[in-house]
């Protein structure tokens, strides 16, 4: 299992407009192969930042089967325009 994690800041006015769209945008991430579960939560110290916390079965589930799909497309033109800056995405391992 691979947990991606992203930092998101949001534009300011924006957080409403961002939690609607991410709702429609969960049905996306949720459809993919090699999805297992996601989460999102905001920041209680800073209302503009969300932090994105994504299962996979594989790396390759998200870089790949994911991020090269028509589905991204979709869930890019829902989200993307809400960040600044643009977030980093890392991915973690468990380890035992």
């Amino acid at each position: 299992m691979i947990l991606e994690v992203a930092i998101l800041n949001v534009k300011q006015g924006m957080t409403s407009d961002f939690e609607g769209n991410f709702n429609t945008a969960s049905e996306i991430i949720s459809s993919m192969q090699g999805y297992i579960r996601h989460e999102l939560r905001k920041c209680m110290e800073d209302k503009q930042k969300y932090i994105l916390l994504v299962e996979w079965e594989t790396l390759e589930n998200h870089t790949v089967g994911f991020r090269q799909s028509d589905e991204y497309q979709k869930w890019k033109a829902l989200l993307h325009h809400f960040y600044d800056p643009f977030p980093v995405v890392e991915h973690y391992e468990k380890i035992d």
